[in-house]
């Protein structure tokens, strides 16, 4: 029987209603199911709240005496594994029904990695900070399967990856991106170079924890920085919209006279994305704003 390792880093964040929801949908996958859960050095009191699943059947919680990042706690939790399916979930995820393992387990016979999506809410949250992500989520993450599987590989997100044990220890996350963002970029590009395929479903997680603007718009900030990495190092990301967008610049000569008429309405746009209604253009246009400050 193919056995389910569902791997899932904490980080400050209540992971109980996960937990329950998956426990409650294991008679859905056809073999013994374990959950896994590894704390990233949280807050106390989170840390406090989590502990209660350690006495659940079928799970293992530990916590981590430091934080060591995105990269290297899957990395750890796929050694850790005992099964030869993983499937990776970040702790801010909710279950859409009581089908999501059951979909997972339908169709696991298609390809080695089967990605599932991310849903939001359809009704944006009150919160003003709480906007500019749930925009960004809704009109740049929620794809169709249709629509990811046109690029399959480059549509990959490791939150709610299905993919098989061996698969995931071959080739690893790059722990050199210590910074948030484009572990998956890179994670994509290793499994098109082994020719690992890839399917993506319509079997979404909603995205429960959503960024007030300015922690999304550092941590958008540092998936630049990471992108600019990859890049230098590995020549990897050109075909991103974004790089191309600044590598059409610098061909042209345009760069450091874009960058520079950016930085005059800097602020403007700042208070634009911090607002009830902010405008993903702006995003972007801040987004090359930064790319271009670091390739300089």
């Amino acid at each position: 029987m193919a056995g389910l390792s569902v791997l899932i880093p904490v980080y400050n964040h209540d992971v109980r209603p996960l937990v329950h929801a998956l426990l409650a949908q294991t008679a859905g996958w056809p073999g013994p199911v374990e959950v896994r859960c590894l704390d990233d050095g949280s807050e106390e009191a989170c840390r406090l709240r989590n502990r209660e699943v350690a006495c659940l059947p079928g799970v293992q919680y530990r916590e981590l005496e430091r934080n060591v990042g995105r990269a290297a706690i899957r990395n750890q939790l796929a050694g850790e594994a005992r099964q030869p399916w993983l499937l990776l979930l970040d702790n801010d995820s909710l279950l859409p029904d009581t089908r999501f393992l059951a979909r997972y387990a339908a169709a696991r016979t298609k390809a080695p990695v089967l990605s599932g999506g991310t849903a939001y809410e359809a009704v944006p949250p009150q919160e003003e900070a709480l906007r500019l992500r749930w925009l960004y989520g809704r009109q740049r993450e929620a794809r169709p399967a249709a629509v990811r599987q046109r690029a399959p590989h480059g549509q990959l997100t490791l939150n709610n990856l299905l993919i098989r044990t061996e698969v995931f220890r071959q080739l690893g996350l790059d722990e050199s991106l210590t910074r948030y963002g484009h572990e998956d970029t890179k994670f994509g590009w290793l499994l098109r170079r082994a020719g690992a395929p890839v399917v993506h479903l319509d079997n979404p997680v909603l995205h429960n924890g959503l960024d007030p603007a300015p922690v999304f718009l550092q941590k958008t900030h540092d998936a630049v920085r990471n992108l600019v990495q990859l890049y230098r190092a590995e020549g990897l990301g050109a075909d991103t919209k974004l790089l191309r967008a600044a590598l059409r610049l610098q061909r042209w000569g345009l760069s450091e006279a874009v960058r520079v008429a950016f930085s005059l309405r800097r602020e403007q746009v700042r208070r634009n994305l911090l607002s009830n209604r902010p405008s993903l253009r702006q995003l972007d246009a801040l987004k090359l704003y930064w790319l271009l400050t670091e390739l300089r």
